[in-house]
């Protein structure tokens, strides 16, 4: 054999060699491991509104917030053993009897994983509606209460441990419930 083509125990010690073999075998162990949890991590983006980008600013849909702000909606939500409810606070809620009468659509959304989101069909009752589910409260949930159709939109975050919240628009100032009529 040629001296030349040989490899002394001393070139396999060498650690600028484990450096050109090393650095990248590690960054592709990195990458995979890196893929591997944004695939498992679920939904890519954890809040559920249709969003449109201009100009590499992104935009959401506020018309459904402008019209409960117009009809200076809002409402009480509360959490109870295996049932949550919400009350009417103010506006058409208040008295408008033919939407009173109507099941509304309340969407529970994790605040990071959104395989735990949750969208509801409260029922109406007596004092305003009602869906039965037993509520984690040991972390925040984003509310959204909205009818049939999504013709308008009260928001809220319930913090994690309380037990009830004030929902609104998101835009306009915050009803006065104290000033509904009846």
């Amino acid at each position: 054999m040629n001296d030349d083509t040989r490899t002394s125990p001393h070139e396999r010690r060498n650690p600028v060699l484990w450096l050109v073999i090393g650095l990248p075998a590690v960054v592709v162990v990195a990458s995979l491991a890196t893929l591997y949890i944004a695939i498992d991590a679920g939904g890519s983006d954890a809040i559920p509104d249709e969003v449109r980008r201009t100009a590499q600013i992104q935009t959401t849909e506020l018309g459904p917030d402008e019209r409960a702000a117009t009809l200076k909606l809002s409402a009480v939500f509360s959490v109870s053993e295996g049932h949550v409810d919400v009350l009417p606070a103010s506006g058409a809620l208040v008295d408008d009897k033919a939407l009173r009468g109507q099941p509304l659509r309340l969407l529970l959304q994790h605040p990071t994983l959104a395989a735990e989101d949750r969208e509801l069909k409260l029922v109406p009752t007596a004092a305003g509606w009602r869906a039965e589910i037993a509520l984690d409260p040991k972390h925040d949930w984003r509310i959204q209460l909205l009818p049939e159709g999504s013709a308008w939109r009260l928001r809220g975050r319930l913090p994690a441990g309380q037990r009830g919240v004030l929902l609104a628009p998101s835009v306009g100032q915050l009803p006065d419930a104290g000033t509904a009529t009846r």
